[in-house]
This record gives C-alpha cells, sequence and structure tokens, in this order.
C-alpha cells in the first residue's frame, strides 16, 4: 500500500481529535456550564448538555446509512467528508464568537459542529479498507487513532497554556484565551485535513453515475442492505453488541469533563487529565492492538469492555485529585483500544466494495447509541439531584448507570464468530 495514503489518511485523525479534545470533551462542557448557561444549576446544565449531544448523534445516526449508500455508488466518499468537515469547521469557529449568557445559540453552534465531526467520520472510516489490506488493517486503524490523540492531546496543551497564562499570548482572560481556543481547533481540523484531501484515492467500484441516479441506487442498495442485514448474521449481532458498549465510551469521552466539574474539581485539574489521557491513549493504542493480535481481536474487546466497567466503579469513588488522575490514567489505557480494534474488526467482516453505507451502519448505531447514553446520565442525574438532594452524589450514581451498556455489549459480542463474518464478507 503507498505509504503517502496511509499518513495522509492517519492525519485526518490528527485533524479532527483536535474537536475532541479540545471542544467535546474539554472546554465546551465547562465553557458552557460557566459562561453561557447557569453555573449556579449543574444539574440542568448537564442535562441541555447531554441532550445537545444526543440531538446531534439522532441527527447523523438518520443519515449515516443513507448517505454512505449513495457515497458507494457515487464515489462520493472523499466529497461528503470534506462537506461535513467544512460544516463542523465553519461551526466550531462560530463558537468562538458567542456572547455570554446566549446558551441556546451556543447549543445550538455545537450541536451543527458535531454534526460535522460524526458526519465526516463515516466517510474517513469507510476509507480504510481503501488505504489498507487484509494483513495490515489493524495496525492502519491503530495508527490513525494514535496519532489522532497524539494530535489532540499537542492542541489541548498549547489551549491550556493560552487559558492559564492568557497575558503571555497577548490575550486580555481566559474568557477570551477560551474562544481564540475553539477558533484554534478550527484552524488546525482544516490545515491537516489538506493531506487526505489531496492524497488519498477512492476506489470506484460502480460505473460513473450522476447526483441523482446516485441518490436512487444509493437508497435502493440500502433498502437492500438493511434487508441483507436479517441475513449477514455476524455483521448484524456485532453492530448490536458495538451500539451497546460504544455508549459507553462515547459518553465517557462527552460527559468526563462535565462529570468532574461537579465533583469540584477545577479546570486546571480537569485540563491536566484530559492531556494525561490524550498522551498515555498515543501510546497504549499502539501497544493495545499488539497485546490484541497475540490474544486474539475478540478478546481484545472484551479486554476494552472490562477495563471502562473497572473505570467507572473507581469513577463513582473518586474523592481527590490523585483518584481522579488515577481514572483518567485507565481511560488513556483502554479508549484508544476498544475504538480501534471494533473499527478495523468491523472492516474485517463487511463488503469492501460497499463499505461507506456498512460505515454509515456502524456510524448509525453508534449514534444512536449517544443518543441514550447522554441523557442517560443527565436524566439519572437531574432526578437524583431532586430526590437526595445532593448533587454530587447524583453526578456518581449518573456515572455508574453507564455500566449495564458495558454488560449487555458484552454479552452480545460474545455471539460473534469472527471467523464465519470473515467468509462471508469475501463472498458478497
Amino acid at each position: 500500500m503507498n505509504k503517502k495514503q496511509i499518513y495522509s489518511w492517519a492525519l485526518y485523525d490528527w485533524a479532527n481529535s483536535a474537536f475532541a479534545t479540545t471542544v467535546m470533551a474539554g472546554f465546551f462542557p465547562i465553557f458552557f456550564s460557566q459562561y453561557w448557561s447557569n453555573p449556579d444549576n449543574l444539574s440542568v446544565s448537564t442535562f441541555y448538555l447531554g441532550l445537545g449531544n444526543s440531538v446531534a448523534s439522532l441527527i447523523v445516526a438518520l443519515l449515516a446509512p443513507i448517505l454512505g449508500a449513495i457515497a458507494d455508488r457515487g464515489s462520493f466518499k472523499k466529497k461528503f467528508l470534506i462537506f461535513f468537515a467544512f460544516l463542523g469547521i465553519v461551526m466550531t469557529l462560530g463558537l468562538g464568537f458567542i456572547a455570554q449568557g446566549m446558551w441556546p445559540i451556543a447549543l445550538m453552534v455545537y450541536i451543527f459542529s458535531t454534526i460535522g465531526f460524526s458526519g465526516a467520520n463515516i466517510f474517513y472510516d469507510s476509507l480504510l479498507p481503501s488505504v489498507s489490506s487484509e494483513e495490515n488493517v489493524d495496525d492502519v486503524s491503530a495508527l490513525g487513532f494514535s496519532l489522532g490523540y497524539l494530535g489532540g492531546g499537542v492542541l489541548i496543551i498549547i489551549n491550556f497554556l493560552m487559558i492559564s497564562y492568557p497575558a503571555s499570548f497577548g490575550l486580555v482572560d481566559a474568557v477570551e484565551a477560551t474562544k481564540y481556543a475553539f477558533i484554534s481547533v478550527g484552524v488546525w481540523w482544516a490545515l491537516f485535513s489538506l493531506p487526505l484531501i489531496l492524497f488519498v484515492d477512492e476506489p470506484k467500484y460502480h460505473e460513473s453515475e450522476s447526483v441523482s441516479d446516485s441518490i436512487i441506487n444509493g437508497l435502493i442498495q440500502f433498502r437492500n442492505t438493511f434487508n441483507d442485514l436479517r441475513k449477514l448474521k455476524v455483521v448484524a449481532t456485532f453492530l448490536l453488541a458495538y451500539w451497546l458498549y460504544i455508549d459507553g465510551v462515547d459518553t465517557v469521552v462527552r460527559m468526563a469533563a462535565n462529570f468532574a466539574f461537579t465533583l469540584g474539581f477545577d479546570q486546571a485539574s480537569i485540563m491536566g487529565a484530559l492531556v494525561m489521557i490524550q498522551l498515555v491513549a498515543f501510546f497504549a493504542t499502539l501497544i493495545y492492538i499488539k497485546i490484541a493480535n497475540f490474544i486474539g481481536l475478540k478478546n481484545g474487546i472484551f479486554m476494552g469492555i472490562l477495563g471502562y466497567c473497572i473505570i467507572l466503579f473507581a469513577g463513582y469513588f473518586v474523592e481527590s485529585i490523585t483518584h481522579f488522575y488515577i481514572v483518567a490514567l485507565l481511560i488513556g489505557c483502554f479508549q484508544g483500544g476498544i475504538q480501534t480494534i471494533s473499527r478495523s474488526l468491523y472492516s474485517r467482516i463487511i463488503p469492501e466494495k460497499k463499505s461507506a453505507e456498512f460505515y454509515g451502519f456502524y456510524n448509525m448505531l453508534g449514534k444512536f447509541a449517544a443518543v441514550f447514553g447522554p441523557v442517560l446520565m443527565g436524566s439519572v442525574t437531574l432526578v437524583l439531584s431532586n430526590i437526595v438532594e445532593d448533587e454530587i452524589k447524583a453526578a456518581r450514581f449518573g456515572l455508574l448507570s453507564i455500566m449495564i451498556l458495558f454488560i449487555l455489549g458484552a454479552y452480545v459480542f460474545s455471539k460473534v464468530d469472527i471467523k464465519e463474518g470473515e467468509a462471508m464478507a469475501k463472498n458478497l
């Protein structure tokens, strides 16, 4: 395989992971609670933040498989990736210009930026089979995630320094620095997307079609594949399992900073933990894939699910900053591993010529899961805060409620026969 294409593809993870770290996991939840929303009612802020994440996920989930089918028919994967990335970049830049107290506008802009981020990932993932082979797909997938963690870590360190020492960057205060941090994410995302746009070729499995024909044939293909999923037992079972356990992973990513803020940790401590996660995950993801190849990809998934159950259990008992950093260290060890193995394992059991469509289903279920996870955590927190009249205790139970999704995911995943899935994919 062309190494230029592999690294150009992987660099997109470096590009868009800045959004996942600085915006989604880092500054937006805190800034939303402290600046745009009501800092005196953290449970309500948590609810609206969870609702915003769920709305964005729902929109992407509904569009993903249909757009994937259309992209396969018309060879539009790169075009759709560019469109959604552009949407995410523009909306992220917009976060830097929203005034204090304007939480509905901030939430709406965040929803659209998240749609751009998640939508582009559908077509980024679908290009994995075209830049890798059966022999190196696990390593290429791991390279993307590891570069993502490193790139996201580099920028969040810069952003953290901007907010901690705004005068050194010619900024007035931490508020202005946070807004410029959002702007820096948009610039970073745009700049490092260029290698994929310029150097990654999209293979064509169909004769050239017009946009209208691609839409019509794509919808027909979507309907046929949806019906075929009933016959593709391995793919359907894996997707159900993935739907469950990745919900927990995404919810931890999106809501961890808000949870830590509710416990009373300051922004510096939370940002330090996020930086730790990024740097640990860069090395851990590369090591994790080697361990998974040794013990088997299926056991690698089980290892990640068990790791997250331990993380949630440990998170419930967090009292000090030391405990918080230990949990952050564990997240860094498992987060990239379970994501990269899921992506590469899925690529083995689907037909390459329908990769965008099948990754559409993959992302659809992932996003449908993310519809329920943040709302589940936010709702449990909000309801219990009114019952026990203790926001911190309610937040702990809200976090712990996510464990049920990992347990159910592990049970369903135990039914997946990877070898059977690989054999079926080659015959489609």
